[in-house]
Formats: C-alpha cells, sequence, structure tokens
C-alpha cells in the first residue's frame, strides 16, 4: 500500500488568516505547518501544489455534530459523517454527546474516542453530556478529556434534559469546564404543540415547526442560562442561536474577553421559513429555522461578532424517517460536506467578508475551546489545511452526498465556490473529488 505523502509545498495560494489575506507560498513537513514565505525552494521529496487563485484558510473546526454512534449507526457512524467532513473543509468535529448510550460518564466518552481512533479520517473530540443525576461524573471531568459539557435545556432524547432547577443550578455552580447549551424551553413547546394537534389533528404541516418550537421558547430558556452563568462565573457558550431576540442577550467584540459566547449554524444563514414550503420536514431542526428577518440579524450579528463561532449542528435522519407525519419526522439536518460553501455564499452576497468567516469557523472555536496548535495557518501548528477555488461553482447533487443518510438539503444549490483540496495533519484526504484511502485522524488535544 502506498502511503499518504506528508511533504507539501503549496505555492502561489491567496492566504486567508487572523484578518489577513496574503499571497504565499506554505511548507508542510511531517503533519505541521513548517513555513509561510512569500517565495519557498521545493525540496525533493516536496509534492508541490500550484494554488494561483485559491483560497488557502485553516481547516473548519465545527463544534457542533452529531455523528449517530454508537447505538444509531443505520443513520450515520464516526466513519461516513468524517468522510463527509473532509469533502466539505472541515478538518476537526466536536461530537455531541446524546448517542445509545448517551456520553455521560468517563468510560463511555472514552469508548467514543476509541471508535473514533479506528474510523475518523479528520480530528475528533466528545462532549460529555449533563443529566438530571450525573453530577459526580460532571464534578469529575478531567479538562483535558473533553471539550466541555453539554446541557440540553429543551427537549431531547432519552435522559438528556436537565429539568431539575436544583440540578441545573449544581451543574452550572460545581462544573470544570465550559457548558455547551441547547437552549428552548419544553413546556412552552408542548403547550404549542397541543394547540397544533387541536387545528390541525395529526397531519401538521411542516411550516408550524417554528411555531411550535417558538421564538419565546428559545428566549426564555436562553435568558435562564444566562442568569446562571452570570450567577456562579461560568464560562457558557450558547449553542445555535436562531431569533433576532436572542442576539440581545449577547455582546460584540473580542471572543477572549467574554464570559458568555453565542454560536450559530449554516442553515440560519441560508435558509427561512419560506423554504419549509417546498423541503417540508428536511428543513425540519431544533431549534426550527425562523423568518427573513431572523436569518437577516443572525448574519449581521455574526458580521459584528456579536455571535463568536459559526458550525453545523450536523443531524442526519434516513430520508424515510423524514417522511413521516409531523410529530414522528425527527429534527435534523445532514450539513458538514457543504457547510464552508453556505457560509462563503455570504462573502460572496458581500454580507460578511472571507476574514470574518474564517475567524468563526476556524479562529474562534480553536481558541474557546483551547484547541492546542490548531485553528490558524501560523508556522509551528497542526497542517490542517482546506483549499477553496473561488472561481469554480458547485451544484450540489444527491449522488454527491457521503453521510450515510444519502440527502442533503443544499441538493439543487449551486455555490459560487468548491472545495479543491482538504488536509489533515498534513495528508490530503480530499483532492476535490474523492476521499484518499488511508488517512487517519488525530484526537483533538486542549491546553488547560
Amino acid at each position: 500500500m502506498t502511503l499518504p505523502r506528508n511533504s507539501w509545498l503549496i505555492k502561489n495560494a491567496t492566504l486567508v488568516n487572523e484578518g489577513r489575506r496574503f499571497q504565499s507560498d506554505l511548507q508542510v513537513r511531517e503533519g505541521v505547518i513548517v513555513r509561510i514565505a512569500p517565495a519557498i525552494h521545493a525540496q525533493p521529496d516536496d509534492e508541490v501544489i500550484d494554488a494561483n487563485g485559491l483560497w488557502l484558510l485553516p481547516g473548519m473546526i465545527d463544534d457542533q455534530v452529531h455523528f449517530r454512534e454508537p447505538g444509531m449507526t443505520h443513520k450515520a457512524d464516526i466513519a461516513s459523517e468524517s468522510r463527509a467532513c473532509a469533502a466539505g473543509g472541515i478538518t476537526s468535529f466536536m461530537e455531541m454527546p446524546n448517542t445509545r448510550p448517551p456520553a455521560l460518564d468517563q468510560a463511555s466518552l472514552e469508548a467514543k474516542y476509541s471508535i473514533a481512533a479506528q474510523s475518523s479520517v479528520v480530528n475528533y473530540a466528545f462532549y460529555l453530556g449533563a443529566s438530571n443525576d450525573n453530577l459526580d461524573a460532571i464534578r469529575a471531568i478531567d479538562p483535558k478529556s473533553t471539550p466541555g459539557v453539554k446541557v440540553f435545556m429543551g427537549a431531547s432524547t432519552g435522559n438528556m434534559l436537565v429539568d431539575d432547577p436544583e440540578v441545573l443550578n449544581g451543574i452550572f455552580r460545581d462544573t470544570p469546564v465550559m457548558i455547551i447549551t441547547h437552549c428552548e424551553d419544553s413546556p412552552m413547546i408542548d403547550d404549542n404543540l397541543q394547540q397544533a394537534l387541536l387545528r390541525f389533528g395529526e397531519d401538521i404541516p411542516a411550516r408550524m415547526h417554528p411555531l411550535i418550537r417558538s421564538r419565546e421558547a428559545c428566549i426564555k430558556s436562553t435568558r435562564l442560562a444566562i442568569d446562571l452563568a452570570r450567577k456562579h462565573g461560568t464560562r457558557l457558550h450558547v449553542l445555535h442561536i436562531s431569533t433576532a431576540e436572542e442576539l440581545e442577550l449577547f455582546e460584540p467584540g473580542p471572543l477572549m474577553d467574554k464570559q458568555i459566547t453565542a454560536e450559530t449554524c449554516v442553515h440560519f444563514l441560508h435558509f427561512n421559513d419560506g423554504d419549509y414550503e417546498h423541503l417540508g420536514s428536511l428543513l425540519k431542526c431544533n431549534p426550527a429555522v425562523k423568518t427573513e428577518t431572523d436569518r437577516l440579524a443572525i448574519v449581521r450579528a455574526l458580521a459584528q461578532g456579536r455571535i463568536d463561532v459559526l458550525a453545523t449542528d450536523h443531524a442526519p435522519h434516513l430520508l424515510e424517517e423524514k417522511h413521516h407525519l409531523y410529530q414522528k419526522a425527527p429534527s435534523g439536518l445532514p450539513l458538514v460536506q457543504f457547510a464552508l460553501q453556505a457560509a462563503l455564499e455570504r462573502t460572496f452576497a458581500g454580507e460578511l467578508s472571507l476574514e470574518r468567516v474564517v475567524e468563526a469557523v476556524s479562529h474562534a472555536p480553536a481558541m474557546l475551546f483551547d484547541v492546542a496548535r490548531r485553528g490558524f495557518l501560523r508556522e509551528g501548528y497542526a497542517a490542517d489545511l482546506v483549499l477553496v477555488d473561488p472561481m469554480r461553482s458547485h451544484t450540489v447533487e444527491r449522488s454527491q452526498v457521503l453521510s450515510k443518510c444519502a440527502w442533503s438539503p443544499f441538493e439543487g444549490v449551486t455555490f459560487s465556490s468548491s472545495i479543491a483540496s482538504t488536509f489533515v495533519n498534513g495528508q490530503r484526504v480530499w483532492n476535490g473529488r474523492d476521499i484518499i484511502p488511508g488517512i487517519q485522524g488525530q484526537r483533538l488535544l486542549f491546553d488547560r
């Protein structure tokens, strides 16, 4: 078997890094960026890539994915979804704990790391989950073992809805790592659902989803999380912001000056509630995609730095499951393969600078979670790289989808750019057409 090449010289690229865009060469040795300079001479063992006209970005670090392993591998698994990541320019992921069994203690967390060590083609980390009865496990966390503790403060699966006020208070008081929250108020959602059932019976139209998973439910729960974080001085990161009103709860400014940070996801930049008409439950996700006013406000907040991180909340389900009636159709969208291209559409539209997109998808998650030596184009850092062709458009077709669920909400969408290559730890894993076999990601390390 041919060993993957690990000596590269990328020439004539437009590097986008730390607020700058500049022409340069970049040299990789043994998985590490060893030199960035305007004119680097190739060594005999270098494979040279002429990247003239291409953007060279640090690989995207996705701080929110659901890869379904263990327990739901008929929908997705770490091998399949990490391949989709690589094709989309995502070089590292942080995966959520609501698997079967859920990752509620150190042993179940390490079991997921063991699976990824055998099957992931990109770098990986896993959150510990919170429940009403695992506060002792949270207190015992090794901060180097996980990016943070995921708290579902809205409806979730299994034993992962934390709705005991005393436990919630204890988690915010005692956690040794950052808290990551899903914020929706379950009693409000349940009341809205009952009203919809009275009106429509079992055949609730998908357009009702953002009214059932309402903005008020998001706002109430987000306020509660922020109040608890302020009470205890807890580092808090609120996931998938979906409403204009929630944006006022967060401050613009440098990420490292904040105790409380916010994330949104690519589908909230791209879709609005008019898209339920043609996508139906294919667009059903929690929290829900809401109005065009919300979409525009979220894009502006990301541009201002009021929202710090841009991620996916990748959550695949089988197509046949999505075609069930409303209550049985599961929530979640497969997104990783086309997420970076979707984000860059806001650059082509003049709404987000290219430098700001790179900050939100690469620099910010690396800094927020103390990821060691990743997320930047710096000498001595891991060579997690993506080459983007801004001149080659790409229309998404179902046959291209690498996620095991085998569909995408972006089918038929033409993006202005394409992913020309993805490198993970200095090895090219995506060449613009295919996944290259034999590449293995690494466990993310945290400088804590």
